[in-house]
């Protein structure tokens, strides 16, 4: 067995006996995770995102709805990544590689799920307003929250994804990954920030809708889908806050090397999110919601939904 050199951490979590490490040329000194991952809990989250992305997968041809295609993606993505964290767990934890594939899957997934959130509000401000909601005090502009979030998210994406390549070819090359973690840092803290916003608006839009007595009963019949989106929000912003909380501690920190705060507070709340969005699927409700107002087919009403953007 090859010896390990002087200056390798020998703190608890940075080697397993099981696994020892023989220095390949694609392999980290320590064990990247702080841990070996639970194969038990990749293979718990590789069977629910394969399952939901065949969900998402039928509803989104079954609906038409390519507006909805990120969600399928996500799941598709956090499948992929947690085959790969498995790998990590089965075969070699020290992999450089499969660390940063998986994590550069896994932080990036959850965007996708944000930006079909933030499509679904851009469809219901302009039904709200059709049956006779006066929103036009509350400021909700449709075409502005979509792609004001949408383009925080694309910007704050590429630094996260920036910030996790630094990470990974700082520890190839054996040196500080401090600079990275700063950018991905950097990345989260924005992307928290915007998405703080984006609860607010939609606290606006819930308070406004429940605003006029008279339309309550148009509400209602809604409720259940609005119930979830929320639901789903909270849950994403939840997983947020603790990728914020983890990259503010940096490498090797108390919490990114606990493997039980990341399976509570990074997997648990993705997995809930996507399957609440699979059972209230938004090319079910999207549709009959518009269609309501417009009197178009729900496919037609969707693709040409900039009239309603207005």
């Amino acid at each position: 067995m090859t010896s390990v050199p002087a200056n390798t951490p020998t703190g608890a979590g940075f080697q397993n006996p099981d696994f020892p490490n023989h220095f390949g040329p694609n392999d980290a000194r320590v064990i990247i995770y702080g841990y070996t991952p639970s194969f038990a809990l990749c293979i718990v989250a590789i069977v629910l995102f394969a399952i939901s992305f065949g969900l998402h997968l039928f509803q989104l041809i079954r609906y038409r709805v390519c507006f909805f295609t990120p969600l399928a993606l996500a799941c598709f993505l956090e499948t992929i990544g947690y085959t790969f964290r498995s790998l990590s767990s089965k075969q070699n934890p020290y992999s450089i590689i499969w660390f940063v594939v998986q994590y550069f899957l896994i932080v990036v997934s959850p965007v996708f799920i944000s930006a079909s959130i933030y499509v679904c509000i851009n469809r219901l401000i302009p039904w709200a307003k059709s049956v006779g909601y006066t929103l036009d005090q509350w400021h909700l502009r449709p075409k502005l929250i979509l792609w004001g979030f949408v383009t925080v998210d694309i910007v704050t994406t590429i630094m996260q994804i920036t910030g996790a390549a630094l990470i990974g070819k700082s520890q190839s090359d054996r040196k500080d990954p401090t600079t990275g973690n700063n950018i991905l840092l950097a990345g989260l803290v924005i992307q928290s920030f915007s998405f703080t916003i984006f609860l607010a608006v939609w606290t606006l839009f819930r308070i406004a809708l429940g605003s006029d007595s008279a339309l309550k009963p148009m509400v209602r019949s809604k409720d259940q889908f609005i119930l979830a989106l929320a639901v789903a929000n909270v849950l994403v912003y939840l997983r947020t806050i603790f990728r914020l909380a983890e990259t503010a501690e940096g490498v090797f920190g108390t919490i990114s090397t606990n493997e039980t705060l990341f399976g509570c507070l990074e997997f648990t709340p993705v997995a809930i999110a996507v399957w609440i969005l699979a059972a209230w699927h938004p090319g079910r409700w999207l549709p009959k919601i518009i269609d309501e107002t417009k009197g178009t087919s729900p496919s037609a009403t969707l693709e040409n939904g900039s009239a309603e953007e207005k």
